[in-house]
């Protein structure tokens, strides 16, 4: 079984007991049941509160918010773009207003109220699953793959920690400021990381998506999870073309 292969087939088990266990939380919403980490989560994170985790939080709240993916957003296509990766910048497009697509349908669905804490501003709109922590895991993880597939897998590897502490910490905020509930956050996770492999998979399968306008060593293009070491890599492993022999006494042309 190829690299590729069992690429696509952990990627597909991971998909569904993704999808498997956000049915269970998100079924356990609709019916509208209560999770005792909701009860516990929040009293918890609400207990270490100091001005020092206040401004942790609204920090990690605000990297996830829309006055800083956006900007980021458009900047990122825009450097793809100059740079002819229209591929990526359409990976990073298509995963990134899909999921806010997904996060909206989602709240439209469930219609979960927010907490109602009396401490914490009450949002207007709704609370399954966390828009700012399914963004983050969708945007923020999409861009390191987008970074592991132009400088690889060392800063690839150190750009994806990144995003996924990121996302956490997003998450946690929601809940230590009291705008979400913890299975809020955590079907936020699930989803986005559900819509990702989707997307993921697509470009996977699909690999001239990927290789719009960025060719690289002869029509070799990198898809999402493929580094540029890779592709030496392969390329170092083709043999050699052997000279042609030539009859004996025969001159050289």
């Amino acid at each position: 079984m190829g690299t590729a292969t069992l690429t696509i087939v952990v990627g597909l088990a991971a998909l569904s007991a993704l999808l498997v266990v956000l049915g269970f939380v998100a079924e356990a919403i609709r019916q509208q049941e209560v999770f005792i980490l909701d009860t516990t989560a929040t009293p918890f994170l609400h207990g270490i509160q100091s001005p020092f985790m206040d401004a942790l939080m609204n920090t990690l709240t605000t990297i996830g918010s829309s006055f800083v993916i956006p900007p980021i957003f458009v900047v990122t296509v825009i450097l793809l773009a100059r740079k002819r990766r229209f591929g990526a910048a359409t990976f990073l497009g298509v995963a990134a207003i899909g999921g806010v697509i997904i996060e909206w349908a989602m709240k439209l669905v469930f219609a979960r109220p927010r907490p109602q804490l009396a401490w914490a501003h009450v949002q207007p709109d709704y609370s399954f699953p966390s828009g700012h922590t399914m963004n983050s895991a969708v945007f923020y993880v999409a861009l390191a793959l987008i970074i592991w597939s132009i400088f690889g897998r060392r800063i690839g590897v150190a750009a994806l920690t990144v995003a996924v502490v990121l996302t956490i910490g997003v998450g946690i905020s929601r809940i230590y400021l009291g705008y979400h509930y913890l299975t809020d956050v955590i079907a936020a996770i699930l989803a986005g990381t559900a819509w990702l492999l989707v997307v993921g998979f697509a470009f996977r399968l699909r690999p001239k998506w990927w290789a719009w306008g960025s060719v690289i060593a002869a029509g070799t293009s990198t898809p999402p999870g493929t580094s540029a070491d890779a592709l030496r890599d392969r390329t170092d492993s083709i043999p050699a073309k052997a000279p042609r022999a030539t009859r004996p006494g025969a001159e050289s042309p």
